[in-house]
C-alpha cells in the first residue's frame, strides 16, 4: 500500500501520487499516459497532472490497481 508520507517530491498536489516503492516498470505511463510521467536520473514514476474527469479518474483507477509494488496512492482529495 502506497504511503503518503513516502511521496516521491516530484508529485502534483492532489489525489493519485507515487511513493518510493516504485520499480519503474513503466505500467501507469502506458495505462494513464500524461498523467504519469518518469524521473529519468532516478528511474521511477510520479504523478505529473492530476485528473478532471471521471474518465481520467478511471484511468489513474486502473493504474494504481495494476501497480505491481502498491506504489500508487489515492488520497480521495
Amino acid at each position: 500500500m502506497a504511503d503518503k508520507n513516502d511521496k516521491h517530491p516530484e508529485n502534483v498536489t492532489g489525489r493519485f501520487y507515487v511513493d518510493t516503492q516504485c520499480i519503474d516498470c513503466d505500467l501507469c505511463r502506458e495505462t494513464a499516459k500524461g498523467f504519469f510521467t518518469r524521473q529519468d536520473d532516478a528511474g521511477y514514476s510520479y504523478v505529473v497532472k492530476q485528473p478532471t474527469t471521471q474518465e481520467e479518474i478511471d484511468l489513474c483507477m486502473e493504474a494504481k490497481n495494476g501497480c505491481p509494488v502498491d506504489a500508487i496512492g489515492d488520497d480521495g482529495e
